[in-house]
């Protein structure tokens, strides 16, 4: 499968909340192999459908050379004290600022064959479970910075060569 571009900021696709899954058919199995693909590159910890352009609730991990996906996910479990983490976003290029984040986090959605499944953890699992669904919310961790961090981040992103 050839890589599939990463949407950018600006691109409406990542301001939108994408829809839920109804059948699992032939394009949906297309994009979980797309998604899978597009996550095992190097330095990318999760791809969201929306990111690939995709308007389906849909994303892909890769922590510690774990790969999986997750259809139709939920953030069902948010536990210990919120804590700010460097995190950067493949949407946003080049960009890392501290962002709240829960230490632990689980979501449930269903696999391929329509079964429940749940995917949790800690650390950088957790950072990557929220950032990704908050993908499929429509929301760029962009979004959840402090006031004056965002202020910055919406500097450096109009001065990039990418925006």
């Amino acid at each position: 499968m050839p890589e599939r571009q990463i949407r950018l900021l600006g691109d409406p696709v990542l301001k939108t909340r994408s829809e839920p899954i109804g059948s699992i058919d032939a394009r949906v199995r297309s994009l979980v192999e797309d998604l899978v693909d597009s996550v095992k590159l190097p330095g990318r910890a999760g791809v969201a459908a929306a990111q690939i352009g995709v308007n389906l609730r849909a994303f892909s991990y890769n922590i510690d050379g774990h790969i999986g996906y997750i259809l139709n996910p939920v953030l069902v479990e948010l536990a210990g004290e919120p804590e700010l983490v460097d995190e950067g976003c493949l949407s946003v290029p080049g960009l890392w600022y501290p962002t709240k984040r829960y230490p632990f986090a689980r979501v449930t959605g269903i696999d391929l064959d329509g079964n429940p499944v749940a995917v949790a953890g800690e650390g950088l699992m957790a950072q990557a479970l929220q950032h990704e669904t908050d993908h499929l919310d429509g929301l760029l961790y962009l979004d959840r910075l402090d006031k004056e961090n965002r202020r910055a981040a919406m500097k450096e992103v109009r001065e990039s060569d990418w925006f």
